[in-house]
């Protein structure tokens, strides 16, 4: 089922859409089908998890970290860790910078924008970015390529709400884009869509989907 998934999304899929298998609770023997099958990216979100499994599976596998990161958990995974979707506070920045430079690194990172109905879900505001950014610290954090945002809808049936919270979103992208990165090649990923709405998420713009149980079956 595993394999068969990832062929149909594979085939699915447009060409600039990257898939970010989330292999979170799942064992090593699901991953290892899924890479078999030729998928190379997966996300977890707990630092500890992802150490023991990067540790035992084909090390050309691409580690992206999904989940809220302690900054006392950075130094687990800051070793491997190809790309953190997650960086939802300024004071995260810091440690993932600090941490990078300590394993003579650059860690690719997306910022998380609260853009859910939901107070529980982490993020920045569009302000606090817009403040990060233009303050004379930011140009400090060497160790750290900014390459794009990442945000989560609502947790609802509301196909509308969900349209309109990935909307902002993009808009969000491309006022950053236009203001801040025009000259950073690399700024251009928008991680959005989860199994229950990244067909809505890729109709928004979305370059990242982050599923789980579409591929791997429910928890």
């Amino acid at each position: 089922m595993i394999q068969e998934q990832i062929q149909a999304l594979t085939t699915l899929l447009p060409e600039y859409v990257q898939l970010v298998a989330v292999s979170k609770t799942k064992p090593i023997e699901d991953i290892q089908i899924a890479y078999n099958a030729g998928q190379r990216v997966f996300g977890e979100n707990k630092a500890q998890e992802l150490v023991e499994k990067q540790s035992v599976l084909p090390k050309d596998i691409l580690w992206h970290f999904i989940g809220h990161l302690q900054t006392n958990k950075v130094k687990y995974i800051a070793p491997f860790v190809h790309l953190i979707h997650s960086i939802d506070s300024e004071k995260i920045l810091i440690e993932v910078n600090k941490e990078a430079k300590k394993n003579n690194r650059t860690i690719s990172c997306l910022l998380q924008f609260h853009i859910a109905q939901e107070e529980s879900k982490f993020g920045f505001s569009f302000e606090e970015v817009k403040e990060m950014i233009e303050s004379e610290r930011f140009i400090q954090y060497s160790n750290i390529q900014i390459i794009g945002i990442m945000g989560m809808a609502s947790f609802t049936e509301n196909e509308e709400l969900i349209r309109e919270e990935f909307q902002t979103l993009h808009d969000y992208f491309h006022v950053l884009k236009s203001h801040y990165f025009k000259f950073n090649t690399e700024f251009k990923e928008i991680s959005m869509g989860m199994s229950g709405d990244y067909k809505i998420a890729i109709e928004q713009g979305s370059t990242m989907i982050r599923l789980g149980s579409t591929i791997f079956g429910s928890r």
